[in-house]
């Protein structure tokens, strides 16, 4: 199946800006590409490129004062297959785990691993067998006592506060299940991208991007999503990391106001693909 998927979004800067983006598909989407538009900003301007130390493609940018706006668009391959259940996945001891799996371990900005969760995760999901059906009960639990508000999103919100307020969205359903995953000693990172309502019922929301969580089970990262606590068809990553703070999609380093947001993540035919 093709996806296509894109942002625009826009600002108004009081002064020179300097900006980072993380608005790309992730480098291990990147043989899915069949057509690119690539990151433009209007007034044009160049923007460079590097990797982050999660492997994700980065920009940055300077712009001028005003109204400045930023595009992407893409065309994707994808299998057009749910995401994987792994109930046989194990649960590794720390000891055996990588090296690199570590880090996704201990608490981060929106991850207090080392706060009141720590017991509460014990307490709550202590005694089920280690593996895929411990991680699998972290996302229920969260899923059906998180509810969903998009009025009550707030940028600051942790997990601990999320476990007490019991409201948010995506980005906060993603962090409380981490926090407790990383709390039963399951390394778990933190997911951001394009998610569209494929195979699913359409919904009115405007769309926007979608963030979920990968755990490492059974020597490998393993997808599962507590907001919607489904199998899903079509996700597409941009970033990875310890949570949303090394996700941002801007970074902005100076005064500004969101003028306007649009994400665009469908199912099109083969030929939209080919350039015009």
């Amino acid at each position: 199946m093709m996806i296509r998927a894109g942002y625009e979004v826009a600002f108004e800067f009081t002064n020179p800006t300097t900006v980072l983006l993380m608005p790309y598909v992730h480098p291990s989407r990147a043989p899915s590409i069949r057509r690119f538009e690539g990151l433009n900003s209007t007034p044009a301007g160049p923007i460079h490129s590097y990797i982050d130390a999660y492997g994700n493609l980065c920009g940055r940018t300077s712009v001028p004062a005003g109204y400045v706006s930023f595009r992407t668009d893409a065309y994707l391959v994808d299998d057009g297959r749910l995401d994987v259940q792994a109930w046989d996945a194990l649960q590794h001891q720390v000891c055996d785990l990588p090296d690199e799996t570590l880090h996704f371990l201990l608490a981060s900005r929106y991850c207090e691993v080392d706060s009141e969760l720590r017991d509460i995760a014990w307490s709550l999901f202590g005694h089920l067998p280690a593996g895929w059906p411990l991680v699998q009960a972290v996302s229920d639990w969260v899923h059906n006592h998180i509810r969903f508000d998009y009025q009550q999103a707030r940028a600051n919100r942790t997990a601990v506060e999320v476990y007490h307020e019991q409201v948010g969205v995506c980005r906060d359903y993603t962090h409380l299940a981490i926090t407790f995953c990383r709390s039963l000693n399951i390394p778990a990172r933190y997911c951001t991208g394009y998610l569209g309502e494929i195979g699913v019922p359409k919904k009115p929301d405007p769309m926007d991007f979608s963030a979920w969580m990968e755990v490492y089970l059974g020597g490998q990262w393993r997808t599962l999503d507590p907001r919607n606590n489904e199998p899903r068809i079509g996700r597409i990553l941009m970033a990875r990391g310890r949570d949303a703070a090394d996700v941002a999609l801007t970074t902005t380093f100076g005064i500004n106001q969101l003028r306007s947001f649009e994400v665009w993540t469908d199912e099109v035919v083969e030929s939209d693909a080919r350039p015009t």
